[in-house]
């Protein structure tokens, strides 16, 4: 009896949450077909119906963690009301960047443990290239609004986008290695000093 689409997407899906499994113990280090295989109970021949190559399955498990970290719970309560536009929308921006909750910090792992896998190989660094330009135009809608508003200096949004960005990639790495030394706490606190500092210059909080 022929398969069903429906039983094709829904094996799909058993294969992608077998994915972030091996994602989440092992890193994408430890990604392979047959790591997943054997984390479904399969053979490997059922994933390379699905995905062709280990590129592909690298490719996948990006998109994976791109879906997971999209509906991973916000910080901010749903029924709480949105920070206003600007500085403070920055700040709650950032604050979901960084790795503040035990989930948020398996994330982090996951995705820092990606940039080796996709430095090897340029169509996984050029899909890298892109999300860090996502992020860095979200941070730039934050920052030309707080510009706007007056709480951050009129200067070129993309060069503080970048700023901004570089600022917390690098505290994310940092503690992600010096879990003890930068707890969440501190991780705000920094955060909090260095927005302040961005804002000074145009006399804000």
């Amino acid at each position: 009896m022929p398969r069903h689409k429906g039983d094709h997407d829904a094996r799909r899906r058993d294969v992608s949450a077998a994915v972030w499994r091996v994602l989440v113990a092992r890193g994408f280090g430890g990604l392979t077909l047959r790591a997943v295989a054997t984390e479904m109970g399969a053979t490997t021949g059922l994933i390379t119906h699905y995905f062709p190559s280990k590129k592909d399955l690298l490719a996948h498990a990006l998109t994976v963690l791109d879906e997971h970290r999209a509906t991973r719970p916000r910080r901010t309560a749903p029924e709480c009301p949105a920070p206003p536009e600007g500085l403070p929308a920055l700040r709650a921006a950032l604050m979901e960047t960084l790795p503040l909750t035990r989930e948020a910090v398996a994330d982090s792992r996951i995705w820092v443990s990606s940039w080796d896998a996709a430095l090897a190989d340029p169509s996984l660094t050029s899909g890298h290239g892109a999300r860090y330009a996502r992020s860095r135009e979200r941070i730039r809608h934050h920052v030309r609004a707080a510009q706007l508003r007056g709480e951050l200096p009129a200067s070129d949004p993309d060069e503080t986008a970048a700023v901004v960005q570089s600022f917390v990639l690098g505290l994310v790495v940092q503690a992600l290695f010096s879990a003890e030394e930068l707890p969440a706490a501190r991780q705000i606190r920094l955060l909090d000093g260095f927005l302040a500092t961005l804002a000074s210059a145009a006399g804000g909080p």
